[in-house]
């Protein structure tokens, strides 16, 4: 048992008993035991709300103003803050938006929540707000020295802080972790770091109950004697915690949810806990609980009867799951017609369009007339809702999904008719757009759902698919007569391909409009590079919620012209902004920059020789073992759905529909293991390496030997912040000992294409989409999978590794598996040199394309480093003298390097 009472330091100008946490904006926020619970407001946290992110990304700081002028009006006493997303600069975002609020005495009157996982954004936070704020959060995760450096930070600019109760070994689970890691922490910050205890907030976290598991039946009591034990024994903290979490369990069923926040939060707000986020829509007033629900809810809250999940989860589902469903199911099909086809459309039931269909055509005197009429009329609601933040990106694909059967339906009959009356021609609706993933590229899921949403807003789609030559894609588009060409891309040298298309669209005197899309694209990139090229107009497309009223604006004649213009506008003003980017930043010669090189004082360092080394082969892998590698959160992101998983499954805006899609993805993802639709193949290979030459790496492999180059960064930093290359983490050959690294690609792409196109042929969008996506899943949780096998086993340089999947996620790993392509080797040309050496294509399949794109897409390929400190980096941008000596030493010519490199050489 812990022993209680941790001592504080005494004060001789202050009472024990005023000692409340004091925070404030304009106004101040005391709590005191008197006071209420304390709600804090996150919606203006990108991981919370996609409405905030999305008004993040697009810059419109203004409008995300009005995300927290809400809160504030709607009661938050507190306003907490995240710009933690890949594709926002969260440090500047962060500055920004706290200057604007800063200005806004509405909204800075309450206590700011500065909320990062990343301690360089919590201190640009820390520089610019105003009053005393709460720092979201430190742990002691990293050790103690990081715990203590990062508070006595945050008590110099004066602040409070959440702690979490988490340590070098992980999350605290059960009573004993939490009441152990509470009481650890708060001696260190207390005794050694003279943090005021008042000044102090644990977060015990929260974990769900009724999940069926055994383990899992404590979660709740456990912290509500945790929050008991810590404010009685370690004085003056506060406890918080997402209230949310609880009830993950019963996600969909709202009466039950609301009822278990209600309970958990009596008993644990009884126990102590006086702060944390609740959503108040999400409540249900403890009094007014019916007796038997309530019953059955503090029996699982507080873990009362052995069979307590059992019995809430069978009253959950015979008095209202059951209910419900069967109201539906009752009253919908008694709807007038064009009510049920709507209907079917908005909910994606296709189980009687058929029926509903035929009997509209009956009612009219054309076939058409049933698509420009009833169907058209379905799928306006649709793209409204959508539009209007109602509806979300699944749902709509399998809105398309219905209406593909619809239209099958009705196709023999709108042909019989053609054949009738020749002279009527073909309707295209509102416009004809080719879609097409560049030359060299393979990946086309964002591509194919633009696709579906542009469809289901009446445009025709010619759909040429992926590795399209651009003289394929000029001769379909004038064969077609297009209104419009779409290009995507996923890989760097696409978007070259994306420059060289846009040039010929522009000598043979193309009018239609050109838009880009995919991952590796930018407004910057289309701005600065394409646009240029074409005289006509040039569009980013960021998003599929976008694409309807992008090209609605390019093609309806009432506002093409003046969108268009204000298009080129925009992005000529762009390009004068963006010269004068960077013009400011100072570089190091190459010289200069390897002298200031990442150093690892060899002499010293561990190095530790593979268990088994040369080349192995993994034919025909289970993918079962893959499934508890999975990171859910980017599969909802390419479905635009955005938020951390599991958090986003609780979401208030995207929950439910994210919860479906999940269900729907795990239904798919069992059916791809037991009917083995897909096939996994990995190879990998450990080798004696050295560096030479400052920048480039010899591997041995048997009787030969094969050089890797590294890139290196050139941006000049402040002094002992080292210009760092992969390289740095080999040891160099002139100094003296022998080190390793290793290769690898894994594939899950096998039979992918052709469960995906029988889907497609069956008309059926949704899982066609969806098996991909997949795919693109398994292939990253295969990689995940063989570098642990290859930390612990195969190289076992951590051999005595225990990280969580949440660790594997956030890469707390030994050493790195950095991949070309991608930050901190952007180069695709070294894949060439894996190919080699490995001889990937011949032992598994895996090929490259002409832009070194993998296929099957569902791919992944890189390096292993094993160095304890090798870390990833970005490169940056890079001169010119580093472009030609890398030409130099792979033997190419200057331009075609430059070629490959093209997005990271600065603008002189």
């Amino acid at each position: 048992m812990i022993e209680g009472n941790s001592k504080i330091p005494s004060t001789d100008n202050e009472r024990p008993a005023t000692r409340y946490l004091k925070l404030s904006g304009l106004e101040p926020l005391i709590v005191t035991p008197e006071s209420n619970f304390v709600n804090v407001g996150e919606r203006t946290n990108v991981a919370g709300s996609k409405k905030f992110l999305r008004l993040i990304k697009e810059e419109k700081f203004e409008e995300a103003l009005d995300v927290a002028r809400d809160q504030v009006e709607n009661g938050a006493q507190i306003i907490d803050i995240n710009m933690d997303d890949g594709l926002i600069d969260g440090k500047e975002a962060m500055v920004k938006f706290l200057n604007l609020v800063i200005a806004e005495p509405d909204i800075s009157r309450v206590p700011i929540m500065i909320d990062s996982s990343k301690w360089e954004i919590i201190e640009a936070g820390l520089q610019v707000v105003q009053g005393k704020c709460v720092v979201n959060s430190i742990s002691l995760k990293e050790g103690e020295a990081e715990f203590i450096h990062h508070a006595k930070l945050i008590k110099r600019y004066g602040a409070a802080v959440i702690v979490m109760a988490f340590d070098e070994t992980g999350q605290a689970d059960n009573y004993e972790r939490r009441i152990e890691i509470s009481k650890r922490s708060y001696d260190v910050l207390v005794n050694k770091v003279g943090f005021a205890p008042e000044d102090i907030i644990f977060d015990l976290n929260i974990f769900p109950v009724a999940t069926g598991m055994d383990e899992h039946k404590l979660n709740a009591l456990d912290f509500i004697r945790a929050t008991k034990w810590v404010r009685e024994n370690l004085p003056y903290c506060s406890v918080s915690g997402g209230v949310s979490n609880v009830s993950f369990s019963f996600r969909g069923n709202n009466p039950v949810r609301e009822a278990m926040h209600s309970v958990f939060l009596y008993h644990a707000i009884k126990a102590g806990m006086n702060m944390g986020i609740v959503n108040p829509t999400m409540l249900e007033i403890y009094d007014d609980i019916p007796k038997d629900l309530l019953e059955m809810v503090e029996d699982v809250i507080l873990n009362r009867r052995d069979d307590a999940t059992e019995r809430l989860l069978d009253f959950a589902e015979s008095v209202i799951g059951k209910a419900k469903e069967s109201k539906i199911d009752l009253s919908w099909r008694e709807e007038p017609l064009q009510d049920r086809i709507t209907r079917a459309l908005v909910k994606g039931i296709d189980q009687y369009i058929v029926e509903d269909v035929e009997a509209a055509r009956l009612s009219v005197d054309k076939p058409i007339e049933v698509i420009e009429g009833h169907l058209m009329t379905g799928m306006n609601v649709v793209g409204d809702l959508f539009g209007s933040g109602k509806m979300f990106l699944p749902q709509v694909v399998k809105s398309a999904r219905v209406m593909k059967k619809a239209v099958a339906h009705l196709l023999p009959y709108i042909e019989e008719e053609k054949l009738k009356n020749p002279q009527e021609g073909d309707d295209q609706g509102n416009g004809k757009i080719l879609m097409a993933t560049v030359k060299g590229d393979v990946h086309d899921i964002g591509k194919n759902i633009v696709s579906v949403v542009l469809a289901c807003n009446n445009y025709e789609i010619v759909d040429l698919g992926v590795m399209v030559p651009p003289e394929k894609i000029i001769a379909e588009a004038i064969a077609h007569n297009v209104d419009a060409i779409g290009l995507s891309g996923l890989i760097t040298p696409s978007l070259d391909e994306m420059v060289h298309l846009a040039k010929e669209m522009e000598r043979q005197n193309f009018k239609v409009p050109l838009l880009i899309g995919g991952a590796t694209t930018s407004k910057a990139h289309t701005a600065v590079k394409i646009d240029p090229q074409y005289k006509n107009a040039v569009v980013h497309v960021n998003d599929a919620s976008r694409a309807v009223t992008v090209v609605g604006d390019l093609l309806q004649k009432e506002t093409s012209t003046a969108y268009k213009a204000s298009v080129k506008t925009d992005y000529e003003e762009f390009r004068k902004q963006f010269a004068k980017r960077g013009k400011h930043k100072e570089y190091r010669t190459l010289s200069e920059a390897r002298k200031n090189k990442f150093k690892i004082d060899w002499d010293i360092a561990t190095i530790v020789k593979p268990n088994q080394q040369g080349i192995q082969v993994l034919e025909d892998f289970e993918l079962r073992k893959l499934e508890d590698f999975i990171d859910w959160t980017p599969f909802f992101r390419s479905w635009e759905l955005h938020g951390k998983y599991p958090d986003i499954l609780t979401d208030d805006i995207v929950g439910e529909q994210a919860t479906e899609l999940f269900g729907d993805a795990r239904k798919m993802l069992q059916q791809i293991f037991d009917e083995k639709w897909l096939k996994a193949k990995a190879v990998f290979g450990l080798f004696q390496a050295n560096t030479i030459n400052d920048d480039d790496i010899e591997v041995v492999s048997g009787e030969n030997t094969i050089i890797f180059r590294t890139l290196r960064q050139q941006l000049k930093k402040r002094d002992g912040v080292p210009n760092t290359a992969l390289s740095d983490f080999i040891a160099p050959k002139e100094s003296g000992p022998v080190d390793y690294m290793g290769f690898f690609c894994v594939s899950t792409g096998f039979g992918t294409d052709e469960v995906s196109e029988k889907y497609r042929k069956d008309l059926d969008d949704y899982n066609s989409i969806m098996v991909k996506a997949l795919a693109d899943r398994l292939a990253e949780a295969f990689a995940e999978y063989l570098h642990k096998q290859v930390r612990t086993e195969h190289w076992g340089y951590a051999s005595n590794e225990d990280l969580t999947k949440e660790d594997l996620i956030k890469e707390a790993y030994k050493g790195i598996r950095p991949a070309p392509g991608y930050p901190a080797c952007p180069d695709h040309l070294e894949k060439l040199t894996i190919w080699k050496l490995l001889g990937v294509k011949e032992k598994i399949g895996v090929e490259l394309t002409d832009s070194l794109a993998m296929w099957p897409a569902a791919s992944v390929s890189g390096y292993y480093f094993g160095n304890p400190e090798a870390r990833y980096f970005g490169l940056g941008k890079i001169k010119e003298d580093q472009v030609k000596d890398f030409a130099d030493r792979k033997g190419i010519s200057f331009e075609e390097a430059a070629k490959w490199l093209a997005p990271n050489i600065a603008d002189d």
